[in-house]
């Protein structure tokens, strides 16, 4: 049971407030969070925090921190998924999520807030009918709310699709088109050693749906592999039961876009791309090259590839050229080489020479460098689309497929 949820801004200000209970907690709880957040470096702070008093969750979005308190024990996934769900609907109401956006949409967020969770515990958590509730803001009740002095946007009656068994879908679907668009959206996260061999690669992917069809279709979807899947996760809409016994995905589809599941695939065996860092020193001087490559054609251009590195420590000058693309030295001393496509003719290298500080002969830390690549048109871990089935609709709809892979965390040590 959640007793509390605060929005916090990058500075640690306050900018909601929700008590969930009538226990009171104070937000005193959330100076302790920010010491605690601060002791630790970006990113690192855990999404689980036990203070003396309370327990604390927390999920970080666009410069928003959604922090969530109680004091009893609970499934941490629960309150770390309500919290993501709530990110995700403040996304989908006000186009974006920002410090600004926030605090321009106090009340809204406010009654958002207020629906989501009854007493401490999720209730209504699905767009639809949060929409048939609350209406999105726009220009025109934003000018009618200002002349009138209402700041709310509460709707006068229930949902219909509260009573619905399918609750994610709204009973009458304005516009439909008769239409669904199926996309496999995968990051390769991949670790490649000093040495050049590969230690780890897999893919985590999305599938995700646009539907825009009418009535309250049946779809189906299969898949060619399923069997290099794991670590399932479902939208509410996915029957369990199919795709236990047959890896099929059996499921009435919200209207709009959303997300279908997710999913891990493990141990692949090559990327399509190598890095080859060599760095030499000697005499005050550290000699850089990296050459870039494709190891694995995909079938499919591959675009805006980038290599990036941080300048080790204890460096006086940087001198760094490349054959193919350009080469910036951030303030950070993060070196950014932005290649782009890699040309038929020549393999892109980048060279240059780092000078060390005074009484230095030979570099002791050598960096990591972070690349990232995007492939329209193929998913690398090999997951296929067999065919997808659209029942109960008046006529035919149409049906697009498409796919795409880019770089999550892809590493090559040095």
């Amino acid at each position: 049971m959640l007793q509390c949820v605060f929005l916090l801004s990058d500075s640690g200000e306050v900018m909601v407030e929700k008590q969930m209970t009538a226990h009171r907690v104070d937000r005193g709880i959330c100076g302790w969070f920010w010491d605690y957040v601060l002791a630790h470096a970006a990113g690192d702070a855990s999404k689980v925090v036990v203070s003396p008093t309370h327990y604390l969750f927390q999920v970080y979005r666009n410069g928003v921190t959604f922090l969530a308190c109680t004091q009893v024990e609970m499934p941490p996934l629960l309150a770390i998924e309500f919290l993501s769900r709530v990110a995700d609907v403040l996304t989908d109401y006000l186009g974006d999520l920002n410090e600004d956006i926030i605090k321009d949409n106090f009340v809204l967020v406010y009654q958002i807030l207020d629906e989501m969770m009854d007493n401490g515990f999720p209730l209504t958590t699905e767009p639809n009918i949060l929409k048939e509730m609350i209406a999105p803001p726009n220009i025109v009740s934003k000018m009618l709310n200002v002349v009138t002095g209402k700041s709310s946007n509460l709707g006068n009656k229930l949902p219909d699709a509260a009573a619905s068994f399918v609750p994610w879908r709204t009973t009458v679907v304005k516009d439909a088109s008769n239409e669904v668009y199926v996309n496999i959206v995968e990051e390769l996260d991949a670790c490649v050693n000093r040495e050049g061999a590969l230690v780890k690669c897999e893919a985590y992917g999305k599938i995700q749906v646009n539907s825009s069809l009418p009535g309250v279709p049946e779809l189906t979807l299969s898949f060619s592999n399923p069997t290099i899947i794991n670590d399932v996760r479902f939208h509410p809409c996915v029957r369990f039961r199919p795709w236990e016994s047959n890896q099929i995905l059996s499921f009435v589809p919200p209207d709009g876009q959303f997300e279908l599941m997710s999913y891990r695939v493990k141990k692949l065996k090559t990327t399509p791309i190598y890095v080859k860092p060599q760095l030499t020193s000697d005499s005050g001087n550290c000699r850089v090259n990296v050459m870039v490559g494709i190891k694995n054609d995909p079938g499919k251009p591959i675009d805006s590839i980038t290599v990036q590195f941080r300048l080790p420590p204890l460096i006086a000058s940087a001198d760094l050229t490349a054959n193919y693309g350009t080469v910036d030295i951030l303030a950070d001393q993060t070196c950014f080489w932005t290649i782009g496509q890699i040309p038929k003719d020549k393999a892109p290298s980048l060279s240059g020479n780092l000078r060390l500080e005074e009484g230095l002969t030979h570099l002791h830390t050598f960096p990591t460098f972070e690349v990232k690549f995007k492939i329209m048109g193929v998913a690398l871990s090999g997951l296929q689309i067999d065919k997808l089935e659209v029942k109960n609709t008046p006529n035919a709809p149409y049906k697009g497929f498409r796919a795409q892979t880019q770089a999550g965390r892809y590493e090559v040590r040095s």
